[in-house]
């Protein structure tokens, strides 16, 4: 028999299915540019800054998530392929990715 078929168990109660884990999609750009995006939403008004368009794939987001921050001095996280840093110097993070070799545009006010 197949293991691939639903069946009822009395021991869950609900039928359920084995939960697949994806890979967070990261979203990339065509022109190869990476982006640093301002957001203050959801953050009672604190201002921190993405970095949108890595490729989780060619990059370790981690790494390079702890470089930028202990190069800013601020701390930080990597959440759903997305590097976001605490703070709004974005010309100083420009500044740093650029000298890590990554082409990088300003995006948003």
């Amino acid at each position: 028999m197949s293991d691939d078929r639903l069946v009822y168990s009395t021991d869950m109660g609900r039928i359920s299915q084995p939960k697949v884990e994806q890979e967070p999609t990261a979203k990339l750009f065509k022109d190869g540019f990476i982006r640093i995006e301002r957001q203050t939403k959801g953050r009672k008004g604190k201002g921190v800054m993405l970095v949108v368009g890595i490729d989780p794939k060619a990059h370790d987001l981690k790494k390079l998530a702890k470089t930028i921050k202990s190069k800013m001095g601020q701390g930080g996280a990597v959440k759903e392929g997305i590097i976001e840093v605490q703070g709004d110097d974005r010309e100083k993070l420009k500044g740093i990715l650029e000298t890590l070799k990554f082409k990088v545009k300003i995006a948003g006010g």
